[in-house]
């Protein structure tokens, strides 16, 4: 198989003070080209440390991190920007939508910074929301959309650029019982066309929805296994 993501001996510690907090310990891992994982761990376990450098938001203190073949810790700011945008679709617990645009321009934005012209990120945004079921919300801004709308449009937003993978921290944090089932069946939806799917949560219901699960412990990668029977 293919690999995206590739870490081998990924150490992070952090400063303060005088002293050194080891977030990260030695993580090696890999992560193959249409993979559905699951990162779990409790807090304080490095789980956000660990989505972070996936995501390119921070580096290691050591070890190295290759997505797509990319040495990243070799990037510098602006690099490393471009590789966010270019490569990472992400969805977040808080949605992170602008207020004052409609499901449309939210959608767009990355094609923005992509410097893609008007009319392609408008039909590229409005496959996207069609994808995920929001057609009849297009124009719609978040104060006019339910939780689980707003996750939606977040997914057409991380997804819009075709990215290597789609990075996803607590997505159903902010949702009900009900609601969540419906935006992991919608993870399912997209496994299915073959995007590469990493979720990062400390709920062990939405962990089973993945098709291997990691778990970490202090720093520490604590178990890394197939889910046989996974959710959908």
């Amino acid at each position: 198989m293919e690999k995206v993501i590739q870490l081998n001996n990924v150490i992070k510690n952090y400063y303060v003070g005088t002293q050194v907090v080891h977030a990260l310990r030695s993580v090696s891992l890999s992560i193959d080209k249409g993979d559905y994982v699951t990162i779990m761990g409790a807090s304080g376990s490095g789980k956000s440390t660990l989505m972070n450098i996936i995501g390119c938001l921070d580096t290691p203190t050591g070890g190295s991190y290759h997505l797509n073949n990319i040495d990243v810790g070799s990037l510098d700011d602006d690099r490393l920007a471009e590789i966010r945008n270019d490569e990472i679709g992400f969805v977040f617990q808080t949605f992170n939508l602008l207020p004052r645009y409609s499901a449309l321009e939210n959608v767009m934005l990355p094609l923005v910074y992509a410097g893609i012209g008007r009319k392609k990120r408008e039909q590229q945004a409005l496959d996207q929301l069609i994808q995920v079921g929001l057609e009849d919300r297009v124009e719609h801004k978040p104060n006019e959309l339910s939780g689980g709308q707003r996750q939606r449009v977040a997914v057409a937003r991380a997804l819009v650029n075709h990215p290597s993978i789609l990075l996803a921290d607590e997505p159903t944090g902010n949702l009900d019982s009900k609601i969540s089932e419906d935006i992991m069946k919608l993870f399912a939806e997209i496994h299915k066309l073959g995007n590469t799917i990493i979720l990062v949560t400390h709920e062990e219901d939405i962990a089973l929805h993945a098709h291997r699960i990691i778990k970490l412990k202090d720093g520490e990668v604590e178990a890394d296994y197939r889910n046989s029977n996974p959710i959908y």
